[in-house]
């Protein structure tokens, strides 16, 4: 018996295109040597977002990773970082990439970061309709976190 619910029609799809972009924005900014910041407060942020993401993994515990927008099962998580983020491996990536654009600002760098945003946006979206079918309780946590930026955004 699987522990995963499975996307309806396109959504797994769709999801995996988002994370196709965001994987290629990231790769852009690699490829211009734009990723890591050399100043003190951008290696700050990216310090603090690695930080983010590796509290965010170990918080959701074993479950596996997906490339889709699959679900898993094992209750809905919001404790951790999860309590002030519903994502918070997305917010992570984007306070990484965002340093990242700061760090080394040129129109090339900027539409890598927005293709990253974009990709993750998508995925957001998605996997917040598909938890809200698998989880009746997440519609009451979404209400009171937000998604990438506590109390903001």
């Amino acid at each position: 018996m699987s522990d995963e619910i499975a996307a309806p029609g396109g959504a797994d799809r769709l999801s995996l295109l988002g994370f196709a972009v965001a994987l290629a924005g990231i790769a852009w900014l690699a490829y211009q040597r734009a990723i890591f910041c050399h100043h003190p407060a951008g290696i700050a942020v990216q310090a603090l977002a690695v930080v983010l993401m590796a509290w965010a993994r170990l918080t959701f515990g074993g479950r596996s990773f997906h490339a889709g927008a699959t679900p898993t099962a094992g209750g809905l998580v919001t404790s951790g970082p999860y309590r002030w983020w519903r994502h918070p491996i997305y917010a992570a990536i984007l306070y990484f990439v965002a340093a990242a654009v700061a760090c080394h600002p040129s129109w090339q760098a900027l539409l890598a970061g927005g293709l990253v945003a974009l990709g993750l946006g998508v995925r957001m979206v998605l996997e917040e309709r598909l938890v809200g079918a698998r989880y009746p309780e997440y519609a009451a946590y979404a209400s009171r976190t937000k998604r990438i930026v506590p109390f903001v955004l």
